[in-house]
């Protein structure tokens, strides 16, 4: 038995032709559809980025016990576990968060690996010469980072440069390359259609666009300001980038043809997020509340072993189940501390899974959802801790005055006896992790009833119901050991 997860970051489902978009060009994304099962209540569960990555590895929430951070000591890790039990994995990536010092711990779970330069201001080609930078380019990036991303485009003049062909040209290599061999996991791990969306003229010129100002294609984290004619600009340079992901999941399908390894390789696409692009006057993600555009994933299954394709599966699912999944189709015992529950069920007959599941980022809203309504709890000015033994945030280490007011805390069930820091965020990260107090959408604790509010436009006041999914909450919370001050933080 084989399998190969194809990831993508940032994709927003909406920009899907199989979940109801008849605009952006992905016919291979349709392929898929009619080759695997389509699951439409699949979920985040911890944000961003490696956050969500290390949930991939432990099946186990992490943003209720802290921000972005490596893989900790005592984090056991999925790839990590197959290996041991005779499994090569393989990481094929140009997912740049994994050499930073917030996600340096991840790749080397993994027996294998390769890292594709360029992504967005990697610090990849050491050029003094300065590069073409467009005129009135608005995108508000730290000078340095801006340039740097103009420095890595002009080293990639030509689409198979781009890190996105590399990538997946490298997934492929290992694929043929082992194509007579059993028990192996290869994860394609690409970083788009994250911004910027830099794609090839081709990808553009199947779009029809209006906008005639200054290079737009990198949004910040941010509150819409821009015109109509701009913000479609946005969203028709980000469905460009999501075509050009089609066509290298084509290249993957492609292989699983040739290769005849639809009877034994199971196929996972998935992603880590969404992406807001307008929607609900925002874009990007971080800063908001994490609405349906963000924590509602696109997530396409191929088991070997059950053969279903063509489908929907209205199961509720999400991120940490995809480990249980893995290690479950090799036949290797569970991790200890999973909350991920193995899709099997799901995927041979549409079984249920959870009856409710947690999303977040850490510090933020803690949301609950029964794939009918959500919950979003806001915090108060409570107490609020990082709980931690790798003291790294995603560009650095922790700060002195961090350091200065850590303590050592009790274990919690899933350290296996080991105490952990525990620290007061300094001024900088708690702003990331507690928005302005006068944003009244971000503070706010909001239900909504997605039958009938699907795009989350019109929150409802129901206590009975609020009353139970505050149930729910409160003991996903507790199952997952979360820390005594984030049940007063949150009203629980």
């Amino acid at each position: 038995m084989k399998a190969i997860m194809l990831m993508f970051d940032s994709l927003n489902r909406h920009y899907l032709p199989p979940y109801g978009n008849d605009w952006v060009h992905a016919p291979n994304f349709q392929r898929l559809a009619e080759k695997s099962v389509t699951f439409t209540k699949s979920y985040v569960g911890s944000m961003p980025c490696m956050p969500a990555r290390r949930e991939l590895h432990t099946g186990r929430y992490n943003f209720l016990h802290r921000s972005w951070g490596p893989l900790e000591p005592f984090d056991e890790s999925m790839p990590f576990k197959l290996s041991r039990n005779g499994i090569h994995t393989h990481l094929e990536t140009d997912h740049w968060h994994y050499f930073s010092p917030g996600g340096g711990t991840y790749h080397t779970r993994y027996d294998s690996w390769m890292f594709h330069r360029g992504q967005m201001a990697d610090r990849w080609i050491g050029q003094l010469e300065e590069p073409a930078i467009p005129e009135g380019n608005p995108a508000a990036k730290p000078p340095d980072a801006w340039r740097q991303q103009w420095v890595n485009r002009e080293n990639m003049p030509d689409e198979q440069d781009h890190y996105l062909a590399r990538t997946v040209a490298g997934g492929i290599d290992f694929i043929r390359r082992n194509r007579d061999f059993d028990k192996w996991f290869c994860q394609i791990e690409c970083f788009d259609p994250h911004e910027p969306f830099f794609s090839p003229q081709r990808y553009k010129d199947l779009y029809s666009d209006a906008y005639q100002g200054p290079v737009f294609d990198c949004p910040t984290y941010s509150r819409v300001t821009q015109d109509d004619v701009t913000v479609r600009h946005m969203q028709i340079e980000y469905a460009a980038l999501v075509s050009m992901c089609d066509a290298y999941l084509g290249q993957v399908l492609d292989v699983m043809d040739d290769l005849d390894l639809w009877d034994d390789t199971m196929l996972i696409v998935n992603t880590d997020h969404g992406f807001l692009l307008g929607e609900h006057d925002w874009w990007g993600k971080m800063q908001m509340p994490w609405y349906q555009e963000l924590a509602n994933t696109p997530l396409f299954i191929w088991d070997p072993r059950h053969k279903r394709q063509g489908v929907q599966c209205d199961a509720l699912v999400q991120t940490i189940d995809l480990p249980a999944t893995l290690l479950e189709y090799f036949d290797v015992e569970p991790l200890d501390h999973m909350g991920g529950i193995a899709l099997s069920g799901a995927l041979a007959s549409d079984s249920s899974v959870h009856d409710a599941v947690l999303f977040g980022r850490h510090g933020w809203h803690i949301n609950c959802t029964d794939g009918r309504y959500v919950l979003m709890l806001a915090p108060n000015q409570g107490e609020h801790y990082e709980y931690t033994l790798m003291p790294t945030h995603m560009w650095s280490m922790f700060s002195q005055s961090e350091l200065a007011s850590a303590t050592l805390s009790s274990p919690f069930q899933f350290t296996n006896g080991a105490p952990l820091l525990r620290m007061t965020p300094d001024p900088v990260e708690a702003k990331r992790s507690l928005a302005d107090d006068t944003d009244t959408e971000v503070l706010s604790t909001v239900l909504y009833d997605l039958d009938k509010d699907a795009r989350q436009v019109n929150p409802i006041k129901d206590s009975i119901v609020e009353s139970v999914m505050r149930g729910h909450a409160k003991r996903l919370m507790k199952a997952n050991d979360a820390p005594s001050e984030v049940f007063s933080r949150y009203g629980l």
